[in-house]
């Protein structure tokens, strides 16, 4: 197994037993076990759509945060100085709040204020509830759509400019399949822009392609012979 270096960030704790949304990180982790992708991102029968956008946000951003550790020695200021995805991605910072003017700052920068506000609004109840019948704010799905775009750039970001390292560390298959899942749970509920899409655009169509072609085939598999 690659080396990972997880002291960047905190870990994001997942669903507690007793909290509204443990069965639903539970049935997530049980289809994820066993492989099943394209089941996995699905809206389970009869559950809150919100409920199940908020498990999975979670495990998402705990999954970057352990990628991205990866690279902690291999991602610094000097090689990368401006947070980007190639010579036409450029990633500004801002929050809205404490820095409301977009600012030019390097890769490492960018990306620990950016997983410290993930955290921030991951961990602040108002945002995401954790009690049984508490309403989800009417700003839900921009927030989470907020934080799946900032991920996805953390993704731009080592395909770009760090696939080579992470080849070197053995950590490749790790990131492909977190980033297919992640993937196939962005277009599943429609949450990223697709002009945000555009620095990894070939490899999201290859990975969309495919997933395609292997749902045609269990389709055609499920279907009576004729």
């Amino acid at each position: 197994m690659f080396k990972r270096n997880i002291d960047t960030f905190k870990l994001k704790k997942h669903a507690v037993p007793g909290s509204r949304r443990f069965q639903l990180h539970q049935h997530a982790q049980a289809t994820l076990g066993a492989g099943r992708l394209l089941e996995a991102v699905k809206l389970p029968a009869g559950e809150d759509l919100y409920d199940w956008l908020a498990v999975n946000v979670t495990d998402f951003y705990n999954e970057v945060n352990l990628l991205y550790g990866v690279l902690v020695d291999v991602c610094t200021p000097t090689c990368c100085p401006t947070m980007s995805a190639g010579p036409r991605f450029e990633y500004k910072w801002a929050d809205g709040v404490k820095i409301k003017k977009p600012i030019r700052c390097h890769a490492p920068k960018y990306i620990d204020l950016m997983m410290s506000w993930a955290q921030s609004t991951l961990d602040d109840e108002s945002i995401f509830p954790m009690r049984v019948g508490e309403p989800f704010p009417p700003n839900i799905r921009q927030v989470i759509c907020a934080i799946f775009k900032r991920l996805f750039r953390v993704y731009a970001h080592i395909y770009v400019l760090h696939f080579a390292s992470m080849q070197e560390m053995g950590a490749e298959p790790h990131l492909n399949t977190c980033f297919r899942h992640f993937m196939l749970f962005v277009r599943e509920f429609d949450l990223i822009d697709q002009q945000e899409l555009a620095p990894l655009k070939e490899l999201i169509d290859k990975i969309y392609s495919r997933c395609d072609e292997q749902l045609g085939a269990a389709s055609m598999g499920d279907s009576p012979a004729r």
